[in-house]
């Protein structure tokens, strides 16, 4: 795992300029402590560089930037390759001469054999980028899920790339501009979705899509996987169901055990954590590291009755840290620094706590159960959005229902006061939209009306639901007779988990140096998962079915049957009090250099504050996405 960045000058005279590429690589020393080195080419057109994090042959020659036996390709790699031993075997057999006992050389070898075809049949965590001396072409790939990131942006005639913007905006010529429509899209998905970030001229690079950018420097940038892959096939019993899942997620777990370095896993007590905790021990043979999160002050948040419990029946070395508001304001403090391109998630809040009591305890890889939810369908919103589509399939065919639609009693009948906003739900199915954008929406469309200043309103459309509508098109079009669950499976894998989840769990774990892996979103699991039939989902009403009767056996019963509590924080109750640091927070956004943007109508989003507190609505996801947007604002423009 490490910090990637570099600098093709495709179309401009200079030549790069090693301090600024050394600079460039340096504000990622947080994801790469363990040393940092560059490559330049002999043109002095092209430069590499890597900060890293030594995981697997902790060698000098394991350390990137690499190169081939005559130098004419040269790799920077950001990840780890969990089927690399039998890509490696396969390349030894070819021919090719390696070096060392790692991952990178077989992408690089890997490169020299299939060309670009290389990324698919990869099966892990990376982002990368190839320097072909010969072709004069810059080659990069993100994973399959999007686990690890890549910027990029194009410039006068110079393409930059990294593992976080900041490696981007480190070059003095470089000149950053906000999007506007990206503040927007952040507002309604505490994310924004990819390609675009917050700054109008950088871009993220797709999970599943590959780019190469030539001497004349044209980007050719396609995806090279889809999580469809096996969509048609035969459907299989319950029994063949349970089978396949265990033996993925069996081998899934141990493949993501490669380590030269100490590893644990983060351990909330719940289906996910213990299912990983538990198979992790079985591949050891010994106990593994458990690292757990709690509150001092809302022990009802909780969950280490049930961490202990796991933990006790494996007989594992536990780590727990309490967390107050003296960490929230720590977390505050620091919180822009990391997520140059922010999230929203409240989550980022304990995950970088516990990330940091993770590395503080010697351990450096850590598995996380992040996915899982969002392929077996373990949210009971996921349930009842279906049945609320269902529902509204016949209610709309009634003449002149749109108008009394947003009746209390409409609302009520398709089940909307239990998802989102029931306002926002209304308008987007009166709308003819999709009503579903997923369980991760602060304002939608509806809602920004009142939030946004009648001149930022007319700058463009702000409106975020072509963003939707295009992820449900393409699983429509893949698979023509794909039911709602199923929809909302697909959009949950292509745009919540990489610009969400994922995001979070990489800026936050990487804060500290610590690798975060993600066994439930292996490739195989993932193309099973959409598949499914989505009756082995949510067989008689339950969530997640077939994971639970996957977990028999595996963990106890009363662990699989226990109600589900999530990831929660004190960040509702914080908000809603009368205490100091609610009025800091409240300072952070009403005093933001976003004032002068003219995006906002502050009146509104000051009553949005007071109805918080005075607990007519639960306003704190929205305010949380306000206080993370104004910080991240304030460091990069400020």
């Amino acid at each position: 795992m490490c910090g990637i960045s570099g600098v093709y000058h495709f179309n401009n005279s200079g030549k790069i300029d090693e301090e600024s590429l050394s600079k460039s690589r340096d504000t990622l020393k947080h994801r790469g402590p363990d040393g940092g080195a560059n490559y330049i080419s002999p043109n002095g057109k092209v430069g590499l560089s890597q900060r890293r994090l030594a995981i697997i042959d902790l060698s000098k020659e394991a350390a990137c930037p690499m190169t081939n036996e005559d130098g004419t390709v040269w790799i920077t790699f950001n990840g780890e390759i969990y089927n690399f031993k039998p890509i490696r075997e396969e390349l030894v057999k070819r021919g090719h001469r390696m070096k060392t006992r790692g991952d990178t050389e077989v992408i690089l070898h890997g490169y020299e054999e299939w060309g670009e075809a290389i990324a698919e049949k990869l099966n892990g965590m990376f982002a990368f980028a190839i320097w072909d001396e010969k072709k004069k072409t810059l080659f990069a790939a993100r994973d399959h899920m999007g686990i690890k990131p890549f910027y990029y942006a194009i410039q006068d005639g110079t393409f930059y790339f990294g593992s976080e913007i900041k490696a981007i905006l480190a070059y003095p010529e470089f000149k950053k501009e906000l999007n506007e429509t990206g503040v927007s899209h952040y507002l309604t998905f505490s994310s924004v979705p990819a390609p675009h970030t917050l700054f109008k001229n950088v871009k993220k690079l797709p999970a599943a899509h590959q780019l190469s950018i030539g001497k004349n420097g044209e980007i050719i940038e396609k995806e090279y996987w889809n999580p469809s892959t096996g969509l048609g096939q035969a459907p299989l019993t319950e029994k063949q169901y349970i089978e396949e899942t265990r033996s993925l997620l069996r081998d899934s777990v141990k493949s993501q055990m490669v380590s030269d370095v100490p590893f644990g896993c983060f351990l909330s007590g719940g289906i996910d954590s213990s299912i990983n905790a538990t198979l992790m021990s079985e591949a050891m043979g010994k106990p593994v590291e458990t690292f757990s999160v709690g509150y001092k002050d809302f022990g009802e948040k909780n969950e280490f009755r049930y961490s202990r419990e796991t933990a006790k029946i494996l007989g594992a070395k536990t780590h727990e840290i309490l967390l107050d508001e003296s960490h929230m304001r720590g977390f505050l403090e620091q919180y822009a620094e990391y997520a140059d391109d922010p999230n929203g998630d409240p989550a980022c809040f304990p995950v970088f706590w516990l990330s940091k009591l993770t590395r503080d305890s010697g351990v450096t890889v850590a598995q996380i159960g992040e996915g899982s939810d969002e392929l077996f369908a373990g949210y009971d919103a996921y349930i009842r959005a279906a049945q609320m589509y269902e529902k509204w399939r016949w209610l709309k065919n009634i003449p002149g229902i749109a108008k009394p639609f947003a009746s209390g009693a409409a609302k009520a009948f398709l089940g909307l006061v239990h998802l989102d906003s029931g306002k926002d739900f209304a308008h987007r199915i009166i709308a003819g939209q999709n009503p579903f954008w997923g369980l991760a929406i602060a304002f939608g469309d509806h809602a920004k009306n009142g939030l946004f200043t009648q001149e930022f309103k007319n700058g463009a459309d702000r409106k975020s639901c072509s963003v939707i509508e295009n992820y449900y098109n393409e699983i429509l079009e893949l698979d023509p007779n794909a039911d709602f669950l199923k929809q909302m499976t697909y959009l949950e894998i292509k745009h919540r988990l990489p610009e969400f989840l994922l995001a979070r769990a990489d800026k936050m774990t990487m804060a500290h140096s610590v690798e975060g892996r993600v066994p439930f979103l292996d490739k195989r699991l993932v193309e099973l998962a959409l598949n499914m039939p989505s009756d082995m989902k949510t067989k008689g009403g339950e969530t997640k079915y077939i994971l639970k009767k996957t977990a028999e056996g595996i963990i106890p019963d009363g662990i699989i049957r226990r109600k589900k509590q999530g990831f929660g924080t004190p960040i509702s109750e914080w908000l809603k009090s009368d205490s100091p640091l609610s009025k800091e927070m409240e300072y952070i956004v009403m005093n933001s250099g976003l004032r002068k943007r003219n995006i906002f109508d502050y009146g509104h989003i000051r009553e949005i504050f007071s109805a918080n507190r005075r607990g007519k609505a639960d306003q704190s996801f929205k305010i949380w996405n306000l206080i993370t947007l104004s910080l991240w604002y304030d460091r990069w423009f400020g």
